[in-house]
């Protein structure tokens, strides 16, 4: 007498799922959202703004914090006016069209602030200067 197989109990060899192309989608959000992300970049220390009547909202990709003490910080960092030329060529070179926003604290030297807003200003980067929290 012949032996019935069962149906049941066949052993064939362990069944895989293909995980490639879950994991090409996966990759390929990744990068879209890297790619369409927003850096934010941060000046580096928290100041006190004057209050002004109008405001208005920009997107600039160079903050520059002068503080009450007198100090500049760019990306988080401390600098001397006199090596600021030389960070902003930096940075300009990383984004041609960078535009820079000062943000003065209300006990800020204005001589300092000026003096920032035209060193970016002879470098033909497009300047604002923030009043208000944004």
């Amino acid at each position: 007498m012949a032996r019935r197989q069962s149906r049941v109990n066949q052993d064939e060899g362990e069944v895989q799922l293909d995980m490639t192309p879950m994991l090409d989608v996966v990759f390929i959000l990744l990068i879209f959202f890297i790619v369409t992300a927003v850096f934010v970049k941060d000046p580096g220390v928290d100041i006190i703004r004057p209050e002004v009547q109008i405001s208005e909202r920009d997107k600039p990709t160079l903050l520059v914090a002068v503080t009450a003490d007198d100090e500049i910080y760019v990306d988080g960092d401390v600098w001397e006016l006199s090596q600021l030329r030389t960070v902003f060529e930096q940075l300009q070179q990383e984004n041609p069209r960078a535009e820079a926003m000062i943000q003065g604290d209300a006990s800020a030297p204005a001589g300092t602030v000026l003096n920032v807003q035209e060193l970016l200003m002879d470098m033909d980067i497009p300047v604002l200067i923030s009043t208000e929290d944004s």
